[in-house]
């Protein structure tokens, strides 16, 4: 049987490709287990630097699989929560990977796809990209994908565009935060590239942990908790040997270590 995933690796980059084009990238059950198996792996490989997302064919992700959902109407409560806890294990491993992450968004995500996109760090899409939280549509709600999108779009744009199920842009996508940067198709990976090349130009470490830091400053208790907190982790970055490598670069006018072409 086809891989439903494909796994390119340049150097500290990999590639995760969604490979179903004739389903339009949709999850089913063995996708969900593929992804998340690929980046619990890579976020284990220490030679990996950035984790780029993208789909084959026409679109980045159209959601649900058709049929995989037709035996998930068909099953009980109990196999309907384990699956829908599988999907979770996947948002929480790609929003949670010690990487930084980029969504390649070329086509139509929606659904899960719009969660695959704000579980990322940085998103990328093209002008003729669609994007659609559907789920009312069928009596249902994104419920597994929220905390991304929430965190993404802001809890008032949720709001709206979880109950309308309306289908939007990239312009809007855009406005709302869901994306990034929107580039014409032709500049596409150019504008991937770039991205990538700024993050293999940060501190390994720092780039790595900059998701982690955002997340303990929105989780803090209070603010001298959080201030010491903060504290201790610069203090933890400057005498670290990739921090004290930074510095002296810095100050000595050169590239440090890490950065591309060096050794």
């Amino acid at each position: 049987m086809k891989a439903p995933l494909l796994l390119d690796r340049d150097g500290p980059v990999a590639r995760l490709r969604l490979d179903r084009p004739e389903l339009h990238n949709a999850f089913d059950a063995a996708l969900v287990a593929a992804l998340t198996d690929a980046l619990a792996g890579l976020g284990r490989d220490p030679a990996v630097r950035v984790v780029v997302l993208e789909g084959s064919g026409a679109s980045f992700s159209a959601g649900a699989d058709l049929n995989w959902m037709r035996g998930m109407a068909a099953a009980g409560e109990l196999e309907n929560r384990d699956d829908a806890l599988a999907l979770a294990r996947l948002l929480r491993t790609l929003d949670e990977l010690p990487r930084p992450t980029i969504a390649r968004v070329h086509g139509a995500a929606f659904g899960g796809g719009v969660g695959l996109v704000a579980a990322c760090d940085i998103a990328i899409g093209v002008p003729e990209a669609k994007f659609g939280l559907t789920e009312s549509r069928l009596g249902l709600l994104p419920a597994v994908i929220s905390p991304y999108v929430v965190e993404a779009i802001g809890a008032r744009q949720a709001r709206r565009w979880f109950a309308t199920a309306e289908i939007f842009d990239a312009a809007e996508a855009l406005r709302i935060g869901l994306l990034h940067q929107v580039v014409d198709a032709a500049a596409l990976d150019a504008a991937v590239q770039r991205q990538v090349d700024l993050l293999l130009r940060a501190g390994p470490i720092a780039a790595a942990s900059a998701k982690a830091l955002v997340r303990n400053v929105g989780a803090a208790s209070g603010p001298v908790a959080l201030d010491a907190a903060n504290a201790a982790l610069i203090a933890r970055l400057r005498v670290s040997a990739e921090g004290q490598e930074g510095i002296a670069a810095f100050l000595e006018k050169r590239p440090p270590r890490w950065a591309p072409g060096k050794s």
